[in-house]
């Protein structure tokens, strides 16, 4: 079958259909797999070599698109999401079209099949997978998927060597921030800089990248402003791919639950993510990658979980603990054995 793929979602969400991408590329190897995504998201999907055609759209663009087409081009179209005009367009060019059961029955009667959602809350890679999976396709490998280009390498290599970054310590990217509006996904800045003052007292050559967009430039200053000779500013500077370029040099990966996360492990850079107990690692952590260690929040399983449940109540202590167990598994370098942080600040062990 010749297939098409509709996911109009941010870029986490983007990143974890590519498992499903992958497998149905690997079910129909000599058939077209085409991928249609948010115009401002699609990127992420650049260069991955199992998808033959990718494109933009959006439920307002969608109107105009495929009437015209005397012959559906696609024997199979997969989408995403709850949205009307997508399931309408994707009849337009599809023979068949799947989706999960949508909100109005106009859309759910255009469905073959009309996919149940989940009953139990499960992975989000096997959630997605189920659309595939009504077609008889099935996957084996749940790692995300993303390529940097080889010219991005070469420019994120060069961009280095001009901030006179060396190896004699870890290269750690930070992610200090979720969605704004999911602020209370968001790890304390003073734990961050707790955990990188007991890095640098073990590692002294650390560097640290803090990552994401102009939204994270206030904490980012703040971070700076307390280690300006081990910090490598990043946040806002860079469009979505010279970032991911730029993360694939990193040792080590700290950060909340939010789209980077999902890069680093689409990129498999060792890991350290926290998750808020109102979304569970266990149904969003990397899968299929060996250097991957998740903090869940301690209110998880205790029936005790809300949106006012700090992240604070990730103790740095149980985070460096994470980060000395990736950096044993992955970093060549020498720890240096101290008692306590160089700076004289508490120490989180």
């Amino acid at each position: 079958m010749n297939i098409l793929v509709i996911n109009v979602a941010r870029i986490g969400d983007t990143l974890l259909i590519t498992p499903i991408l992958r497998a149905i590329k690997q079910a129909y190897p000599h058939h077209q797999l085409g991928c249609l995504a948010h115009p401002k998201r699609m990127t992420v999907l650049t260069g991955l070599p199992f998808i033959d055609t990718l494109d933009s759209i959006t439920p307002h663009s969608q109107w105009w698109r495929g009437r015209f087409v005397r012959q559906r081009p696609w024997d199979a179209a997969l989408v995403y999401g709850q949205d009307a005009a997508l399931i309408r367009y994707a009849a337009r060019v599809a023979t068949r079209v799947v989706a999960f059961q949508q909100r109005d029955s106009a859309s759910t009667a255009l469905l073959h099949p009309a996919v149940p959602h989940p009953t139990q809350p499960i992975h989000a890679v096997a959630g997605r997978m189920l659309l595939p999976e009504a077609l008889g396709i099935h996957s084996t490998d749940p790692a995300l998927a993303y390529q940097v280009l080889p010219t991005e390498a070469a420019w994120a290599k060069n961009w280095l060597t001009t901030q006179r970054v060396n190896q004699s310590g870890p290269l750690v990217g930070l992610q200090f921030t979720s969605f704004a509006t999911k602020s209370y996904r968001d790890w304390p800045l003073s734990h961050f800089i707790d955990l990188a003052e007991t890095l640098l007292a073990h590692f002294p050559g650390t560097r640290f990248f803090p990552l994401g967009d102009q939204h994270n430039r206030t904490k980012e200053t703040a971070f700076c402003s307390r280690f300006p000779q081990h910090t490598v500013r990043t946040s806002g500077l860079f469009n979505l791919r010279e970032s991911a370029a730029i993360m694939q040099n990193l040792d080590l990966y700290v950060g909340v639950d939010t789209g980077p996360t999902h890069l680093a492990g689409a990129l498999g850079i060792p890991m350290v993510a926290l998750y808020h107990c109102r979304f569970p690692g266990r149904n969003l952590m990397p899968l299929g990658r060996p250097h991957v260690r998740i903090l869940e929040h301690p209110h998880l399983d205790d029936g005790d979980c809300s949106a006012q449940s700090p992240m604070s109540d990730i103790p740095v202590a149980a985070v460096w603990e994470a980060v000395q167990s990736v950096l044993a598994e992955t970093f060549t370098g020498q720890a240096v054995p101290v008692p306590v942080p160089a700076t004289g600040r508490r120490d989180p062990r």
